[in-house]
C-alpha cells in the first residue's frame, strides 16, 4: 500500500475534505453579534460560543485522534464524517443558549478531529517519497478552510442569517462524506488494537522521547502565537480611524492569506528533496521579515497586503516543514504524534490571540509588531539552538569513531 502513490484527484479530494471541516471550527467567529441577538445574549456570554469550540478541539486532540493509531482509520474517517453532519445539523436547528452551546462543543470535537485524523491518514497513505508534498497539499486545503471560514460565514449569514451557515456546512459535508465513503483506500490494521488508555498514556512517554516532537512542538507554539498576535489585534487599528474598515473588510483581509497558503504548499515537494533544514530557515526568516511592512499599518494598505502574505508564507511553510518531519515516524503512531503537535499550537494560537489585542490596546500597533517579531526571532533562536546541538553530537560521533581505528 505504500508503495502506490496518492492520485492527484485523491489529494484535491482530501485537501477540500480538510479544509471544510476546520472550517467549522471557525464559522462562530463573524456570527458572534447575531448569536448574541438571537439568544439574548450578553457579550461576556456570546464569548463562549467560540470557547465551546476551542474546548471541543482540545477534547479530539486528547480523546479521538489518538484513536487513529488504534484501528481501521477509514472507517474511523468515515464514522465521523456522518457525525460532523449530524453535529452541525444539530447546531443549526439549536433553540436554547445551551443546545447552542453544546452543538459549538461537538463542531469543535468532530471538526477538529476529522480535520487532524484526515492528515494523520494521508501521511500513512502516501509512500514515503512523496508523503511531504501530499501532506503539504492537505495541510494547505486546511489553512486555505480556516482562512476563508470567516469571510463564507460572514457573507451567508449577512444574507440568509446565522443557521443558513452551517446548513451549507451540512450539506457540503455530507457530499464530501459521500465522496469519500468511495474514495478511500483501506490501509492495514494492527493485528491487536491497543487500548484506548494505554494510548494516551504513550503520548507522554512521546514527548519525552521524540526528539523531532520536542523541537517541532515548541516551534508550533511561537509560530501560532506570532500569527495570532496579528490576526487578533489588527482589526483593532484598522476599525479604527483613519481606516475605519468593516467587519466584512477585515475578514476579507484573510483572501490575502491564501496566497502564501498556496506558496507555501509547495514546501512539501522540498522537504521530500531533503530541504528540512533549508525550508525551516527560510521559513522563519521570513515570519521576522514580515513585521517590517506589517509596521506600514496604517499608512500604506500595499505593505500591509505584503506584510500578510509573508507572514502566512512563513508560517504555513514551518507548519508543513513541522509535521512533513513528525509524519517520517512509523504509521501506527501518526494520530498521537499530530495529537501532541497540535496541543503545542492550540496554546500558543491562544496566547498569541491574547497577548495581541492587549498590547494593541497598551501601547499601540508598533508594539504589536515588536512582539511579532520578538517572538519570531525567539523561534529562530530555538531553532539554531537544535542545530547547534545536533552538529556537535554528529562532530563527537565522528570523532569517536576515529578514536576507535
Amino acid at each position: 500500500m505504500g508503495a502506490i502513490p496518492v492520485p492527484r484527484s485523491l489529494q484535491v479530494l482530501l485537501a477540500v475534505a480538510a479544509g471544510a471541516s476546520v472550517a467549522n471550527v471557525y464559522y462562530a467567529q463573524p456570527l458572534l453579534d447575531q448569536l448574541a441577538q438571537a439568544f439574548a445574549l450578553d457579550r461576556a456570554a456570546a464569548g463562549a460560543v467560540v470557547a465551546a469550540t476551542q474546548a471541543g478541539s482540545v477534547l479530539a486532540l486528547l480523546g479521538l485522534l489518538p484513536l487513529a493509531d488504534r484501528g481501521d482509520r477509514r472507517r474511523l474517517l468515515r464514522l465521523q464524517l456522518l457525525a460532523l453532519v449530524a453535529a452541525v445539523l444539530w447546531l443549526a436547528a439549536a433553540r436554547t443558549a445551551g443546545w447552542l452551546l453544546s452543538g459549538m462543543l461537538l463542531a469543535g470535537l468532530l471538526g477538529t478531529a476529522l480535520t487532524q485524523g484526515l492528515i494523520a491518514y494521508t501521511a500513512t497513505l502516501a509512500p514515503v517519497e512523496q508523503r511531504g508534498r501530499v501532506v503539504g497539499a492537505v495541510q494547505g486545503g486546511v489553512f486555505i478552510g480556516l482562512l476563508l471560514a470567516r469571510v463564507v460565514s460572514g457573507g451567508v449569514a449577512s444574507a440568509l442569517g446565522w443557521r443558513a451557515v452551517y446548513l451549507l456546512s451540512a450539506s457540503v459535508t455530507a457530499v464530501l462524506a459521500l465522496l469519500l465513503w468511495r474514495r478511500l483506500p483501506a490501509l492495514p490494521v494492527p493485528a491487536l488494537p491497543p487500548r484506548w488508555r494505554d494510548l494516551l498514556g504513550s503520548m507522554w512517554g512521546m514527548l519525552r522521547t521524540d526528539r523531532t516532537l520536542r523541537e517541532r512542538g515548541p516551534l508550533a507554539l511561537l509560530l501560532f502565537a506570532g500569527l495570532n498576535v496579528f490576526w487578533a489585534a489588527a482589526p483593532l487599528p484598522l476599525s479604527s480611524p483613519p481606516l475605519h474598515w468593516s467587519t466584512a473588510a477585515i475578514g476579507a483581509l484573510g483572501l490575502a492569506g491564501v496566497v502564501g497558503a498556496l506558496l507555501a504548499a509547495r514546501v512539501g515537494h522540498w522537504m521530500d528533496r531533503g530541504f528540512a533544514h533549508r525550508v525551516s530557515l527560510g521559513a522563519l526568516l521570513l515570519m521576522f521579515a514580515a513585521w517590517w511592512p506589517l509596521l506600514g499599518l496604517p499608512q500604506s494598505l500595499a505593505l500591509l497586503l505584503l506584510g500578510v502574505v509573508v507572514l502566512d508564507l512563513g508560517g504555513q511553510a514551518l507548519h508543513v516543514a513541522n509535521q512533513a518531519l513528525l509524519l517520517r515516524a512509523p504509521g501506527e503512531q501518526h494520530g498521537r504524534l499530530v495529537a501532541l503537535y497540535m496541543l503545542f499550537y492550540a496554546v500558543g494560537s491562544g496566547a498569541g490571540a491574547a497577548a495581541g489585542p492587549w498590547m494593541q490596546a497598551r501601547h499601540g500597533w508598533s508594539a504589536v509588531c515588536m512582539l511579532g517579531a520578538g517572538i519570531a526571532l525567539l523561534a529562530v533562536l530555538w531553532w539554531g539552538a537544535w542545530r547547534v546541538a545536533a552538529f556537535t553530537a554528529s562532530a563527537a560521533v565522528r570523532s569517536g569513531r576515529v578514536d576507535c581505528r
